[in-house]
């Protein structure tokens, strides 16, 4: 108990009134007193910036020193942790290089239409019906630049958007449209 009461006074974990019942403990018991003495240097010695030499430590260490005083990994971790944080704070923000883009295509005889395309290493991603009317649409966050893509019919038949004037042979028989991501002039 007295080990875990000496590692509360250090870290300044009691209230006052615990306070006052340590000290009043330390001063009638003189070992008591010398070993929170010790330790108190110890806690002196870690916290300091600089230590220029190591203090002698008992091969006991473990047993006579409270948990706290052992944590000097956890000191460490927590200035890391710290670190990171203000680097995170104090770092400018990047504004989002991408942008929604809603792709629309009127197939009113199809049952399954997908897009694929250059900004999603051309995995296919189904689209959703809109309404009763045959429109199928999609909403992708787009990187800036200059894309690539088709839509794929029926899980078959690929094509280009019919909207978009500027296309491309692909290199399989087939044509990609190209869509230009918020283009600066």
């Amino acid at each position: 108990m007295n080990d875990y009461m000496i590692s509360m006074f250090i870290d300044d974990e009691l209230g006052l009134d615990d306070k006052v019942e340590f000290v009043e403990r330390v001063h009638g018991d003189k070992p008591l007193r010398d070993k929170t003495v010790d330790l108190l240097r110890q806690e002196k010695l870690i916290r300091s910036e600089v230590v220029d030499q190591v203090p002698p430590v008992e091969l006991n260490v473990r047993k006579r020193l409270p948990r706290s005083l052992l944590r000097p990994v956890g000191v460490v971790a927590s200035a890391l942790a710290a670190a990171t944080v203000l680097l995170f704070l104090f770092m400018p923000s990047r504004v989002s290089t991408t942008s929604p883009y809603r792709f629309v295509i009127y197939r009113p005889d199809a049952r399954k239409v997908e897009i694929t395309g250059s900004f999603n290493n051309w995995t296919r991603i189904p689209m959703r019906r809109t309404g009763t009317r045959g429109y199928w649409d999609i909403i992708l966050d787009l990187p800036k630049g200059e894309h690539r893509f088709a839509y794929v019919l029926e899980g078959h038949q690929k094509f280009p958007d019919p909207t978009i004037p500027s296309q491309e042979e692909d290199d399989f028989g087939g044509k990609n449209s190209i869509l230009v991501v918020n283009r600066t002039t």
